[in-house]
């Protein structure tokens, strides 16, 4: 057991997003090691405290007015400036009155942009997993509409990564660099890495037991789940359903988002009422039936960081339709995976209908690809495995670290 510093300046097991992330890696970790928590308190929500008992928690209180423009604090976290220096500051204090941490590990923010207020403080270090930073294709630049100036921000981030004093000190003092895909590695090209390992930001419980989908009825069911934004690809998906009216297949749509409307008009345009579903937000049990009922899962996304809604997939032992770049690319393999390559709408679409029939046709290699998803999720992606891999890395540096001084 290691006296772990777990820095998070959001967690929040009642919320979604990056807090939740976070609660994850702390709950889990206090169940194995003897963690101290710094965090920020979310203004309404339940304190960190109450929900982790019986572990030390350091928290203060978000600074008022940040949480209202949600997009823009979730792009930016202007939170992030008076924690980083609140906690850097608990950091040194604690140092100096005698705590002792075997490491410290900071599993959020996910993306690369946020300098660590434990860098190079003397004790071994972990970020991450970290990730993002992926741009458009040039292709569908023109196909993605407006967006809110601060996303341009996102820009600055390679010329932050070259030039930030403090952010380049995070990731080169850092002893491990966890990366959700391998794809980070490249993008933190112009920073020397100490060490570097993949890791998944957050994992599976449990998954169900394998599914036998032989003697179901000729309709295959392609499913989506996910946010209906445009880099997720859902009107990818549409577009190739009206490539597909020879091929015996329905669609069906679950997740919320400000692309429903065009998804709406798209599925009208090309008369596909009959073919194509649109179901809305659904909770998390509704969405385990979706899995369970689907023969195909085709998760177009062009720009997704990580890989977490293809280990789900996996893990109700279903073949999957993705793009080969980011999370879902890295996070599945061609055994069970048809892996696509990205430059226009057009080409996007030609492909997806090309890979739908492929699998439409083909109960035995839908059967197969299935069969080697369940397995590859159950080796690599529950938390148990994860953690038990995470605790390795944790003693290797506390080691090597204890050999240094």
């Amino acid at each position: 057991m290691a006296r772990l510093l777990l820095v998070a300046p959001t967690c929040n097991g009642e919320d979604v997003g990056e807090a939740w992330v976070a609660f994850q890696w702390a709950r889990r970790l206090g169940e194995r090691h003897d963690v101290t928590l710094l965090t920020y308190h979310k203004r309404g929500a339940r304190p960190a405290a109450q929900q982790l008992p019986g572990m030390k928690v350091v928290e203060w209180t978000e600074p008022p007015l940040l949480g209202r423009a949600e997009r823009l604090n979730s792009m930016l976290k202007p939170g992030y400036v008076p924690f980083y220096f609140r906690a850097r500051k608990w950091i040194r204090q604690a140092i100096a009155e005698g705590q002792r941490f075997d490491l410290v590990h900071q599993p959020v923010p996910v993306a690369m942009r946020y300098p660590s207020p434990a860098a190079g403080l003397g004790i071994p270090f972990v970020i991450g997993p970290v990730g993002g930073g992926l741009s458009s294709p040039d292709g569908f630049a023109g196909d993605e509409g407006s967006a809110p100036w601060f996303m341009a921000l996102r820009g600055l981030d390679r010329y932050r990564q070259q030039w930030d004093p403090l952010l380049r000190k995070t990731f080169r003092t850092a002893d491990c660099v966890f990366g959700i895909a391998a794809y980070v590695k490249e993008q933190l090209a112009a920073i020397p890495l100490r060490r570097f390992e993949v890791l998944s930001e957050t994992g599976l419980d449990e998954i169900p037991a394998p599914i036998d989908r032989s003697g179901r009825s000729e309709t295959i069911r392609l499913l989506y789940v996910g946010r209906l934004v445009r880099t997720k690809g859902a009107r990818d998906i549409i577009r190739a359903m009206g490539m597909l009216r020879d091929v015996s297949v329905r669609l069906d749509i679950v997740g919320e988002g400000p692309e429903r409307a065009e998804c709406e008009a798209l599925i009208a345009s090309l008369d596909l009422g009959d073919r194509v579903a649109l179901y809305g937000w659904r909770s998390k049990a509704e969405v385990a039936e979706f899995y369970k009922q689907a023969d195909v899962f085709v998760f177009p996304s062009y720009r997704e960081p990580g890989g977490n809604v293809a280990l789900e997939a996996m893990g109700y032992s279903l073949p999957l339709i993705v793009v080969d770049r980011g999370g879902p690319g890295s996070a599945t393999t061609d055994a069970c995976a048809i892996k696509l390559s990205v430059t226009t709408p057009e080409a996007l679409a030609i492909d997806i209908a090309a890979a739908i029939r492929r699998l439409a046709t083909n109960p035995a290699l839908r059967r197969r690809m299935g069969e080697a998803a369940h397995a590859h999720v159950r080796k690599s992606a529950l938390w148990s495995a994860k953690l038990d891999r995470v605790d390795s890395i944790y003693a290797q540096l506390i080691s090597a670290r204890r050999k240094d001084a």
